[in-house]
């Protein structure tokens, strides 16, 4: 069994790591990105997802386990991250963005981006585009449905290695942010007031600990299944970035942009991960 500490420092670096969509949220009230940022940082976030999966989980079950257990294991995530998205309503990243971010272009202020509404304060909600609004509902039941496999990452990671569970959250953290954006910027543009789109993006990101808690509470007493856990949640993480995060980005018309930001994520994770020497 684990000792209280152990699973207090992996409940603390899950809650980091999601408090990355509340840093996102925050940047969508304050500074809303256009479409060539939006692209960029999506990017950013597929090549963390890409490289963290295949360089650090998948590869570290590998040499636990052997091939055969990261290849069921993955294939195990991948699948339960496919029935989660069949089964569950939400919009996908890829489905809304474009439009969000058009309405941005017609109209580059949110609701309240000045504290006020044209003619209601800044403290109160009134929709102004329903539609929109489901939106950025769904969007963030989506994110959320996402953050607690995200969770069990950060759990197996640090149960197999605390530092490894470290370098897993720092860099789930960065992955966050633009998700933290994708929520709040359609709540802001339908009438929700900022602070209360900023409060969505910050609680879908608060269930990281959620799926962090699943891993401790089943591996402490089935240790032999680290491995799987850590190829398992390269498996969710892959297929949330091919099926969601990079048709996102290229759904933009900047290509390049998104090519780069993919580039600049698998380099953060790279430096990274020489940094914590995992």
């Amino acid at each position: 069994m684990m000792g209280n500490g152990a699973i207090w420092n992996i409940l603390l670096l899950s809650l980091v790591a999601g408090l990355g969509t509340g840093l996102g949220g925050l940047i969508a009230i304050i500074r809303k990105p256009g479409r060539r940022s939006f692209g960029f940082l999506m990017g950013i976030t597929a090549g963390v997802m890409i490289t963290l999966a295949f360089l650090e989980l998948v590869n570290e079950a590998w040499e636990l386990a052997g091939y055969l257990t990261a290849t069921v294991g993955f294939g195990a995530g991948a699948v339960f991250m496919f029935l989660i998205d069949f089964l569950v309503p939400h919009i996908r990243f890829g489905e809304q963005e474009t439009d969000i971010l058009s309405l941005q272009a017609h109209d580059p202020g949110c609701p309240v981006v000045h504290g006020r509404h044209r003619h209601q304060p800044a403290h109160n909600n009134r929709i102004l585009n329903p539609q929109l609004f489901k939106t950025g509902i769904l969007i963030a039941i989506g994110i959320t449905i996402h953050n607690i496999p995200e969770g069990i990452a950060v759990g197996a990671g640090y149960m197999h290695m605390p530092r490894f569970g470290f370098f897993i959250a720092m860099a789930i953290m960065l992955h966050n942010i633009p998700e933290g954006i994708a929520t709040a910027l359609p709540l802001c543009k339908s009438g929700v007031c900022r602070w209360d789109s900023f409060r969505v993006a910050l609680f879908s990101g608060l269930v990281e600990p959620i799926g962090a808690l699943a891993a401790v509470v089943l591996l402490s007493f089935l240790q032999d299944l680290v491995p799987g856990a850590l190829a398992f949640a390269g498996g969710v993480m892959m297929f949330i970035t091919l099926d969601e995060l990079i048709p996102a980005a290229r759904e933009h018309g900047h290509q390049h942009f998104t090519a780069m930001g993919i580039i600049v994520g698998a380099i953060f994770v790279f430096l990274l991960s020489g940094a914590f020497g995992v």
